[in-house]
C-alpha cells in the first residue's frame, strides 16, 4: 500500500539548472540570436493583422506603438526608405505582374501597367513594403552597431505616393555589463567513493527484487511476515455517490494547476489536489505484507488471519503527517478480498545468482564489480550536477543585470510547452490542460526563466572572453547522440535542425556547456 505522490510536472526548480543549461535545454538565444532577428521580414507581418485599411491609401500610417520590452534592453530606430528607390522597386514590380496578370480581354503578359497599377494597388504596395522594409531594417540595424536578440516590431509606417516610406522599428539588445571575477568561485567536491556497504544494500534490494512468492497450501489464515494476495475498492468517505466525473476531472485539473503554478506547494497546503485524489479506488491482485514495516496498521489488523476466498470489510484512517499528502487526513472505506496467501522466498547471494542475472557475469564479484561503477557513475554526476547548481547561484549572485523580455517569455513557453508535453505523458487530458489558467502558469514561471535566461547570457559572456568553440567535428558528435537518444535517423535530424535553424543555437549551448564545465573545473 506504499502509493507515493508524483511531482507534477510542472512543477518550479529552486533555481536554474545546470543540467537544463548544460544539456541543451537552457535559453535558445545564443551568441547568434542576433542574426535571427533580420531574417525574414523583420517581425512585420505583411498580412496587416493590425490594421485593415490597404497600403494603397495616401498617408498611410502604422501608429500603433511596440509591445512591452524591458527599457534597458530597448531599442528604437527610424528608418527612411528613399523615394527613387521606393518607385524603382514599385515599377519593376508593375512590369512583373504585367507579365503574370490574367485579366478577361488580355493575353498573358499584354497587360496595360496603367491597368496593373490601378487593378493591384494594394497588392503592389503590400509588396514593396515586405522587400523594401527588412533590407533597410538590417542595413539601418548594422550601421547602428545593434545586435538584436529579438524580433523587431516595426510600427507608425507611413507609405504616402511619391514621397519616402518611414517606418519605426523596436527591438531588444543584451545589456552590456562587466563580468565579475567568475575564476573565483569555489564549490565544495564530495567523495564520491562507494562503500562495501552500500553495494551490499544495493544487493539486498536486487535480491528482493528477485524474490519468488509461492502459494501456502496450508487451510490456515495468513500469519506475520506472509503475504495477502487481495482485490480491493476503496471509498472516500466524504465522497457522494452521485458526484459526476466532470468534478472530478476539474478538481484534478485546479490541482496540477496549482502546483505548477507555486512550484513547491504541497497536495497538503492545496485542498483542490487533495479532492483530485478523493475518487473510488479499485485495484487486483495488490501483495500485501502482514505485519510489514510498509504496511499500513489497519490491513494487519483486518487481514491477519485470514483465508483465501475470505472478504473483509473496514475503515482506514490516514493522518494528518501521512506522507502521502493527497490521503492526510482523510478516511476511506475498504471492501478487500483475500484471493491467495504466499510466502516470500529470497535467492541466495551466491555465483549462480550472480550468472543467471547476465552471461557478463562470472561470479558474484563480477556483479559486485559492475555494481560500484554504476554507483559511483550515477553519485559523480548527482553530486557534479549540484556542484554546478551551487555555481550558478554564485554567479547569479555576483551579476545583477537587466534581461530582455522577448528572451524571458520565449523561456517560459519552453518550460511550460515541457511541462505539458510531461503532464501529457502522465496521462493528463488535453481538454484538463485547457482548464488550465495559463496566466497564472505564465506568473508562476517567470522568477525562474529569469534566473535561466540571465545563467545563458553569463555563460555565453564567459565563453566568448575565454574563446571557447565549438568544432564541428564535435557538432557532428552531438548531433548523433542526439539522434541515437530520439531513435531517428541521422539524416532526418540534421535536415530538421537545419529547416529550424537550430544548428547554431545547438553550437551555443554546446559552447555554454563548456563554459560550466570550465568553472566547475576551476572551482576547487
Amino acid at each position: 500500500m506504499d502509493n507515493a505522490t508524483e511531482p507534477n510536472a510542472l512543477d518550479n526548480p529552486e533555481n536554474p539548472s545546470s543540467e537544463d543549461l548544460s544539456s541543451g535545454n537552457q535559453t535558445e538565444e545564443g551568441q547568434t540570436i542576433e542574426g535571427q532577428a533580420l531574417e525574414g521580414h523583420a517581425g512585420h507581418d505583411h498580412s496587416h493583422g493590425e490594421h485593415n485599411h490597404a497600403h494603397g491609401e495616401p498617408g498611410h500610417t502604422h501608429p500603433e506603438g511596440p509591445p512591452p520590452m524591458d527599457p534597458a534592453c530597448k531599442r528604437e530606430i527610424s528608418v527612411e526608405i528613399p523615394a527613387d528607390v521606393v518607385a524603382k522597386q514599385q515599377e519593376a514590380l508593375v512590369q512583373q505582374y504585367s507579365k503574370q496578370a490574367r485579366i478577361p480581354g488580355f493575353r498573358k503578359g499584354k497587360v496595360p501597367a496603367s491597368m496593373v497599377r490601378s487593378r493591384f494597388s494594394s497588392e503592389i504596395t503590400s509588396d514593396v513594403v515586405e522587400h523594401l522594409v527588412p533590407q533597410y531594417f538590417r542595413e539601418a540595424v548594422v550601421k547602428g552597431g545593434y545586435r538584436p536578440v529579438s524580433q523587431p516590431h516595426i510600427y507608425g509606417l507611413e507609405f504616402t505616393p511619391g514621397e519616402p516610406i518611414k517606418f519605426k522599428a523596436a527591438f531588444e539588445v543584451l545589456p552590456e555589463f562587466e563580468l565579475g571575477d567568475y575564476k573565483a568561485l569555489k564549490v565544495e567536491k564530495p567523495d564520491t567513493t562507494v562503500t562495501d556497504e552500500q553495494i551490499d544494500n544495493e544487493l539486498k534490494l536486487l535480491q528482493e527484487k528477485q524474490a519468488s512468492f509461492d502459494p501456502v497450501d496450508d487451510e490456515r489464515g495468513a500469519e506475520k511476515g506472509e503475504f495477502v494476495q487481495v482485490s480491493f475498492e476503496a471509498r472516500p468517505k466524504s465522497l457522494a455517490d452521485d458526484e459526476s466525473e466532470a468534478e472530478g476531472a476539474e478538481a484534478k485539473t485546479a490541482g496540477a494547476e496549482a502546483k505548477a503554478a507555486e512550484g513547491k506547494e504541497t497536495a497538503a497546503e492545496n485542498p483542490d489536489q487533495k479532492d483530485a485524489a478523493a475518487q473510488p479506488v479499485q485495484m487486483e491482485e495488490v501483495l500485501v505484507e502482514i505485519g510489514g514495516a510498509n504496511t499500513i496498521p489497519e490491513f494487519t489488523e483486518h487481514l491477519a488471519g485470514a483465508k483465501a476466498g475470505e472478504e473483509r470489510s473496514f475503515e482506514v484512517s490516514y493522518p494528518e503527517d501521512f506522507y502521502d499528502k493527497r490521503l492526510a487526513g482523510m478516511v476511506f472505506d475498504y471492501k478487500v478480498k483475500v484471493n491467495a496467501i504466499k510466502k516470500k522466498s529470497l535467492p541466495e547471494l551466491n555465483d549462480d545468482f550472480a550468472k543467471e542475472l547476465s552471461p557478463d557475469f562470472q561470479n558474484l564479484g563480477d556483479l559486485k564489480h559492475r555494481f560500484r561503477e554504476n554507483m559511483e557513475a550515477e553519485l559523480k554526476h548527482k553530486t557534479e550536477h549540484e556542484a554546478k547548481d551551487k555555481l550558478i547561484e554564485e554567479l547569479l549572485a555576483k551579476h545583477d543585470f537587466p534581461v530582455p523580455r522577448s528572451m524571458v517569455e520565449h523561456q517560459i513557453d519552453l518550460r511550460l510547452e515541457r511541462g505539458l508535453r510531461a503532464l501529457a505523458a502522465q496521462g493528463m487530458k488535453t481538454e484538463d490542460m485547457r482548464r488550465m489558467d495559463f496566466g497564472r502558469l505564465r506568473a508562476g514561471q517567470q522568477e525562474f526563466a529569469v534566473k535561466e535566461v540571465k545563467s545563458s547570457v553569463l555563460l555565453a559572456k564567459i565563453a566568448i572572453k575565454e574563446n571557447i568553440q565549438v568544432t564541428d567535428e564535435e557538432l557532428e558528435r552531438e548531433i548523433e547522440a542526439m539522434a541515437a537518444q530520439m531513435q531517428q535517423p541521422l539524416e532526418e535530424v540534421k535536415k530538421r535542425l537545419k529547416e529550424d535553424n537550430a544548428v547554431e543555437r545547438l553550437r551555443d549551448r554546446m559552447r555554454s556547456e563548456k563554459a560550466l564545465n570550465l568553472l566547475y573545473s576551476n572551482s576547487n
